[in-house]
């Protein structure tokens, strides 16, 4: 049923959509703290799951891969449902396949079913979808003005979650012996309430409907030259590069991440120091990113996608002629995490104003699809770059496609100054 907010004839003005736009910001960010601790949770021991069940490390990886694939194959269908039904419904199914995912987990560990447990991990990946469109979402209203920024608060909020999520491993299992759950899926009991109550947030919270009342916005100012237009002309040339340019990060970002733990475990650094550093990463990836949609509005989409760049950069030569010094590994990682967030916080915003209004969640799902390949083919090729060149090759080798996004902005930049 389509939003009743969005079905009434009255005219909506710039306050009303503003309204609206700083209400779906909030809950959207609120959900994501929901879905982050949830994923967080889940994520972080899914690797030791893995190896427990199937009885071998070498398949530990499996989870994560899992997960990731998950993700690619269900962001298009919900880029789809959103399109139809709103982003209220995708969100929340989003959210619901995860929990029959995560459920599936608990039950894969208590038999001893490695088969289920990565078909679960594949609907976990439900979840994940969900949390990447949500950035989208904080887009559907928004103005020029303030995309980048409104899109970069959703994507900020991932932080909380993020960072508590594995800190509920050990109250979990607490939690989990008391009532009788398999070993090591205590802590999933706090997925499932972040899911049922993320769940719960965007069937009752989100409304209106940000996506069917910005379909019912655009047509209005259709007739109205004057107004400051939440669409503009398609462009597809500048959204080919968008979904490029985010891929492209995200594939330099994974490929990189993957390997720093067992790079360091190789130096004899202790788990301590390697959880350190993946959490500078993780705070690097998400804590600044309100910065970088703040300056993607003022000095541009594309030139902040080229800082992210130049800051990659810095981060791949930082931890390849670092490599043998845990600390500057650290330091690359910072800077990996903040040149990923840069481009996507300024991508995102760039693919959603380059899209009319119809080609929007058609073209947002694409990117989720594309982004999630891309990690998981880079991740599992990264294993194998790294026995072939090492750790420090491997950082200089995914150089090339920060090269090819540099390359190529010049002829998105033009693509968009012919369009403006």
């Amino acid at each position: 049923m389509a939003d009743a907010a969005s079905s009434t004839s009255a005219p909506l003005t710039a306050a009303d959509v503003a309204g609206v736009q700083r209400r779906t910001v909030g809950v959207l960010s609120v959900a994501q703290v929901l879905g982050g601790v949830a994923f967080g949770a889940t994520i972080s021991l899914g690797a030791v799951l893995a190896a427990e069940i199937s009885g071998d490390e070498t398949f530990s990886g499996l989870a994560a891969a899992s997960v990731t694939f998950g993700t690619a194959i269900i962001a298009i269908p919900l880029a789809r449902l959103a399109r139809v039904r709103g982003r209220r419904l995708s969100l929340a199914t989003g959210m619901a396949i995860a929990l029959v995912g995560v459920t599936l987990v608990v039950l894969a560990a208590g038999i001893g079913s490695f088969a289920l447990l990565l078909v679960a991990f594949l609907l976990v990946g439900g979840g994940q979808a969900a949390n990447l469109q949500s950035r989208f979402a904080a887009a559907d209203l928004a103005t020029d003005v303030s995309r980048g920024r409104d899109l970069s608060i959703v994507v900020w909020a991932t932080t909380i979650g993020a960072v508590l999520g594995p800190n509920l491993t050990g109250p979990g299992e607490l939690v989990g012996d008391a009532i009788g759950m398999p070993p090591l899926t205590g802590p999933y009991l706090f997925t499932i309430i972040g899911q049922i109550l993320a769940i719960a947030l965007y069937v009752t919270a989100l409304r209106p409907d940000p996506l069917l009342l910005a379909q019912r916005v655009v047509a209005q100012d259709a007739a109205r030259p004057e107004a400051r237009p939440i669409a503009r002309a398609d462009q597809p040339r500048v959204a080919r590069y968008a979904i490029f340019a985010i891929a492209a990060a995200h594939g330099v970002m994974v490929a990189v991440m993957a390997m720093t733990p067992v790079h360091l475990l190789h130096q004899g650094a202790t788990l301590t120091i390697i959880g350190l550093t993946l959490s500078l990463h993780i705070a690097g990836m998400y804590a600044l990113a309100p910065v970088f949609g703040i300056l993607a509005d003022r000095v541009g989409r594309i030139q902040t996608i080229l800082i992210g760049q130049a800051i990659l950069v810095a981060a791949l030569v930082t931890a390849s002629f670092g490599q043998d010094a845990p600390e500057a590994v650290t330091v690359g990682l910072i800077l990996l995490g903040l040149g990923w967030s840069a481009t996507t916080v300024a991508g995102s915003a760039l693919l959603t104003e380059a899209s009319a209004e119809k080609q929007r969640t058609r073209r947002q799902g694409l990117s989720d699809f594309t982004m999630s390949l891309v990690a998981a083919i880079g991740a599992i090729l990264a294993g194998v770059i790294l026995g072939w060149i090492g750790y420090g090759g491997l950082a200089l080798l995914v150089g090339v496609a920060v090269i090819a996004v540099v390359a190529l902005a010049p002829l998105g930049r033009a693509a968009s100054e012919r369009t403006a």
